[in-house]
């Protein structure tokens, strides 16, 4: 299907077009919505582009212009509007934590698509099956913060919301069909809920912790690389850089195999030229610093209750047999959330169990028993 047709989307970058576009969402059942960030370009990523599409009017804002967006809020987080995400959690962290929003009745057209078992859920895949539209992924790397934005940008950013709505319903109708509607609901409800830090990750280990390569390090090589990584991170927040792009990982744990004691060094530790004329002082008095520092000990983590982890692996071989049966991703069956709530409560009995599935009558009725089954097995 060609997309020339379309008139021009309207940009938003003054006061007087904030308050027309927050006039006409407020007017509306639905509005899709998506945002593009500069993570690939900034120490600190943020919103660099707001997309709202309506039934008759695709919108683009600029909140690089426009930092104050308060207007927005009662838009978010009203029951009434229906907000039409594609793969809403990244976006929903990100306009929680660059402007604070909540959020309330949400539809996430992946989601809808995994629940209905699609293989291909990506949005590019999705638009071509139902619309014939092709997008032109690579813009997804694109740099979102650069003004001004080229046409060619603002082409590829209307599209990612334009076509959302009547997938959306189409998603919806399917949904129906196959008696999984309730089940969609529930997870659009709990989406609305991601917050910045939810992803359960390896908290208080130092960075140096966070690279896998650590563990062929000596007890001095991994002191090296702490004050390596301590100094990766004061050049990329000076530079305004994603740290990858001042030193990767990988030649950070080789700087600190190879304790370079001069630039020759570190040009045969990996290091660009640039770099090294950039970093190059700097790195250097890190590694000397590494030698002298008292060295680093590895975090301490309490070991799991084996009773735990014993009923998490037995739920986990439960959720994919069922997964495979349902012809979905295991995480349709049961999210990672209430997969650890069950294990951790280990519900003795239906009415338990309903606590924990508070949020999820639909499982609760359709897995309940087998759930329970499971846990008094093992």
């Amino acid at each position: 299907m060609s997309v020339d047709h379309l008139p021009p989307p309207v940009w938003v970058d003054t006061a007087t077009a904030l308050h027309r576009l927050v006039d006409d969402l407020m007017r509306q059942r639905r509005v899709a919505v998506d945002t593009e960030s500069n993570s690939l370009y900034a120490y600190r990523e943020r919103v660099c582009l707001l997309q709202f599409s309506t039934p008759e009017t695709d919108y683009l804002l600029d909140p690089l212009t426009l930092t104050d967006l308060r207007s927005l809020a009662p838009f978010f987080a009203s029951p009434e509007i229906e907000k039409v995400f594609h793969a809403s959690e990244y976006d929903v962290i990100c306009l929680k934590r660059d402007f604070g929003f909540t959020f309330a009745n949400l539809f996430d057209t992946m989601l809808a698509a995994r629940i209905l078992g699609y293989e291909a859920v990506g949005l590019g895949s999705l638009l071509a099956e139902k619309f014939g539209v092709h997008l032109n992924k690579r813009y997804q790397r694109a740099n979102w913060g650069k003004r001004p934005l080229e046409p060619e940008l603002l082409r590829y950013a209307r599209l990612d919301t334009h076509y959302l709505l009547p997938l959306r319903d189409r998603l919806q109708a399917e949904l129906e069909a196959a008696g999984l509607w309730p089940l969609a609901r529930e997870d659009f409800a709990m989406a609305c809920e991601v917050t910045p830090n939810h992803h359960p990750g390896r908290k208080g280990c130092s960075t140096w912790e966070r690279l896998d390569s650590h563990r062929t390090l000596s007890p001095r090589q991994r002191t090296i690389l702490d004050e390596l990584c301590h100094c990766r991170e004061r050049l990329a927040k000076r530079a305004d850089r994603p740290v990858f792009k001042i030193v990767s990982d990988r030649t950070l744990v080789h700087l600190a195999q190879a304790v370079p004691q001069d630039k020759a060094d570190l040009a045969e530790a990996g290091l660009s030229s640039r770099q090294i004329r950039r970093f190059g002082s700097e790195l250097l008095s890190a590694v000397r610093k590494g030698m002298r520092a008292p060295l680093v000990r590895r975090s301490v983590h309490e070991r799991p209750d084996p009773a735990f982890v014993a009923r998490l692996e037995a739920l986990k071989e439960w959720r994919k047999r069922e997964a495979r049966r349902m012809g979905v991703g295991s995480d349709v069956v049961l999210p990672r959330r209430l997969l650890y709530a069950i294990a951790s409560r280990a519900p003795a009995d239906e009415r338990e169990l309903a606590e924990v599935l508070a949020r999820s009558p639909w499982r609760l009725e359709h897995f309940g028993a087998q759930i329970l089954e499971v846990l008094r097995g093992n």
